[in-house]
């Protein structure tokens, strides 16, 4: 009878480890292909902030900055693979962010803004919070605190560099 649960426990167990194992490696595998996912900083208009984070992972691109106190110096960079249209979301959110696009060309640290959602409002509805959905191809975006993009003059097209 042991020998019996043994085999259950191991033929059910096995498949279990297997797939978290999957998952976990999925989840903190750096999906940025760019070799330039170790940004630190970055400047607009002569001014320069740094980030507080960088989110390179799926995980930490699907966390951003939920459940995150959100200060004028939180700052989060979300490093996409490739130019593409990166929906985002305000669930968990706990106060309004400026979300902001931005592409480079290839092998650039230097590109523009390109859609902004200012004043993003937090939602408290989950799967049931809409998205924001750009209009335009970026590989990276900014979130920081409402009021960031108007109080240091970010519009589609302004210049950022990033370090």
């Amino acid at each position: 009878m042991n020998r019996a649960r043994l085999t259950v426990f191991v033929v059910l167990l096995v498949p279990v480890i297997v797939i978290a194992a999957v998952v976990l490696i999925y989840d903190s595998t750096p999906i940025a292909s760019s070799p330039n996912a170790h940004f630190s900083s970055f400047t607009v208009d002569g001014k320069t902030f740094q980030f507080t984070s960088v989110a390179t992972t799926q995980a930490e691109l699907a966390k951003g900055l939920m459940g995150a106190r959100v200060t004028d110096k939180t700052f989060e960079l979300f490093v996409f693979p490739s130019s593409g249209i990166y929906s985002f979301w305000m669930s968990g959110v706990n106060s309004s962010l400026d979300i902001m696009w931005l592409n480079t060309p290839q092998g650039s640290d230097s590109g523009t803004f390109v859609y902004l959602a200012p004043n993003s409002s937090p939602c408290d509805l989950g799967a049931l919070c809409p998205n924001i959905n750009p209009t335009a191809r970026a590989d990276y975006v900014i979130e920081a605190q409402a009021g960031f993009a108007a109080e240091n003059g970010i519009r589609v097209g302004t210049p950022v560099t990033l370090h």
